[in-house]
């Protein structure tokens, strides 16, 4: 990577995703390159010191059109007030990338009447605008990529950390969900919702070659009773701690948040826990010899040579718990292999 970056100096952080993603063969199912998710570990890449990033160049901001964009929002109603069968069809549009108007609409619902605003969206998303054709538009609502760690949700899955890792493409988030604030219609959020979950499985897997399994969403419970969600057949399963995403120095700061889950599926939690359920019946994949394995036979390191040296030093080290590395490994080589195990880069304690 420091080679591309270095032989030129001024390529675009797009440009140089798309071509590590290219030698890589880093794609998602339906195969297109994952630049965003390229783009995010160059960056993280940068930050540690690994990798040298030139400066970003700065992006062109456009102004906003009020005018053109209060033409795209007419007409508006003071109070909508009518049955859901007064306002049919209603419909889904779905926003893709070439849909300029209909994503300057989206943004300007969520930036106006939605308390979290329209974003950033995380990883990959789709994006609705609900419309009547004889009213207009009605709201808006977004999926995007699900939570990393939710207690609650992965203690109903019941899958290990191994599973969460290989399976959580299968989980979708529900990140916006918005009906205007002016149109009063009963069911109609339970309908839209209804709507959407009927279509989705499709289009993600259209955009992205995966076909999601479960459905999370969190509802902030001073703001919203989550009825419409109940009615479309989300399940409560618990709440979150009060750290969202970023959340690195438990500091909790964020609101308690319930949260629902949506199965297509009655099979959907074997499903995602399928990688579990394969590990066990694999013969490569037996259970763990000695102590030493189930403490840290599962350990993240890089290489498998690692793995073994960690299980030697374990091993030594419990046999004689008083005496110093060098007396503990009873030779030469497996002492300077223990030196070198804890000066690697990969065997912090955080891993282990």
């Amino acid at each position: 990577m420091q080679e591309i970056i270095d032989s030129e100096p001024r390529i675009s952080r797009a440009k140089l995703s798309r071509q590590i993603c290219e030698e890589l063969g880093w794609g998602s199912c339906n195969g297109r390159l994952k630049e965003v998710s390229c783009r995010t570990a160059l960056l993280k890449l940068h930050r540690r010191g690994a990798i040298r990033l030139a400066e970003a160049a700065p992006f062109p901001v456009q102004r906003k059109d009020s005018g053109q964009l209060n033409k795209l929002l007419e007409p508006q109603q003071a109070e909508l007030q009518a049955e859901l069968k007064q306002l049919q069809p209603v419909e889904l549009i779905r926003i893709d990338s070439s849909d300029r108007v209909e994503s300057k609409v989206w943004n300007e619902l969520m930036e106006r009447y939605h308390y979290l605003g329209a974003g950033p969206l995380c990883g990959s998303q789709i994006r609705y605008l609900v419309r009547s054709q004889r009213y207009g538009w009605l709201g808006g609502m977004s999926f995007s990529a699900p939570a990393w760690k939710v207690k609650a949700r992965d203690e109903w899955i019941g899958w290990s950390n191994e599973a969460r890792q290989e399976q959580l493409n299968q989980i979708v988030n529900n990140s916006r969900f918005l009906i205007l604030p002016y149109v009063h219609v009963p069911h109609l959020a339970s309908h839209v919702l209804g709507l959407a979950l009927r279509r989705l499985r499709s289009d993600w897997r259209g955009r992205y070659g995966d076909e999601p399994s479960l459905v999370e969403t969190f509802i902030e419970a001073r703001r919203f009773a989550g009825t419409c969600y109940r009615a479309a057949n989300f399940t409560e399963v618990g709440q979150t701690q009060g750290r969202g995403r970023h959340d690195r120095h438990n500091q909790r700061a964020v609101a308690v948040k319930r949260v629902l889950v949506y199965a297509w599926s009655g099979q959907a939690r074997q499903q995602l826990c399928a990688a579990d359920a394969a590990r066990k019946t694999s013969p490569s994949l037996q259970p763990p010899g000695d102590w030493a394995e189930t403490e840290f036979g599962k350990a993240q390191l890089p290489d498998q040579r690692l793995r073994k040296r960690l299980l030697t030093m374990a091993r030594d080290m419990y046999a004689r718990p008083q005496a110093q590395i060098p007396e503990s490994c009873q030779s030469r080589a497996k002492t300077k292999a223990a030196y070198r195990f804890l000066d690697h880069p990969e065997t912090d304690m955080e891993v282990l």
